[in-house]
């Protein structure tokens, strides 16, 4: 795993960005997986405003909130179509989504990483890294191996879903990619900023590698690279 701690956040994308266009922008890379949420945003807005040409990518999204309606802006269906598939410019049937409605989430997150498969896997992936060390949806307890799956979320990432809806939706399942597909991909770039992110950050890198911090499997990945700032490495020290 390559460590790299900036000052700030803003210093870590920055960064960040400049890593991810020259993977992108490689003729071997077609599959690209983005995770939504709140930490990768800024990185895909800078990737943006370099106007690359990316009308190559397939794009596939990590995972979904599971009972929140497909309309809503946060989804990360809806989030990532602006941020990525629209400023990216990449055509719409390039993109692809899985489900957040509760009927159809298992059936779609099952097509998604068979297309996946199909596709000869994921060259590129980027990853937040949740407060309890999940990666996507897969909590602690994930198996090295698991599969797309829904499942039901740890307390802490439902509080973390009611704030990223601003209350109005607190998902208590999640719809993902199974660790099995993420660890195979080429490269990944995971980030993670914030005192709150110190003991996840410090679990994935020092922690014993197995199920109870699903991210401390990247550490046997050679091609993994985490953009952290100084609070959120502060454990590392």
């Amino acid at each position: 795993m390559n460590i790299n701690i900036f000052q700030s956040a803003r210093e870590a994308n920055a960064a960040a960005a400049g890593l991810l266009a020259s993977w992108l922008t490689e003729k071997s890379t077609r599959n690209f997986m983005p995770a939504a949420g709140n930490t990768p945003l800024d990185l895909y807005r800078l990737v943006a405003e370099m106007r690359l040409e990316l009308s190559h990518l397939n794009v596939f999204i990590l995972d979904e909130y599971v009972g929140v309606p497909k309309g809503e802006p946060r989804n990360c269906a809806n989030l990532l179509r602006g941020g990525v598939q629209q400023d990216w410019e990449i055509p719409e049937a390039q993109f692809h989504t899985i489900s957040s409605e509760e009927n159809d989430a298992l059936a779609t997150v099952l097509k998604h990483e068979e297309k996946i498969d199909r596709a000869g896997g994921l060259d590129v992936v980027v990853l937040g890294l949740g407060q309890n060390g999940h990666l996507g949806f897969n909590e602690p307890g994930s198996a090295i191996d698991s599969t797309a799956r829904v499942l039901p979320l740890e307390k802490i990432s439902v509080e973390a879903n009611r704030k990223w809806f601003e209350g109005k939706y607190a998902p208590d399942k999640g719809v993902t990619i199974g660790l099995k597909t993420i660890l195979a991909a080429k490269r990944i770039l995971i980030m993670a900023y914030g005192p709150h992110k110190t003991a996840a950050v410090r679990a994935m890198v020092k922690g014993p590698r197995g199920p109870q911090c699903p991210a401390s499997f990247l550490q046997a990945h050679s091609e993994v690279h985490a953009f952290l700032d100084e609070s959120a490495a502060a454990g590392l020290k």
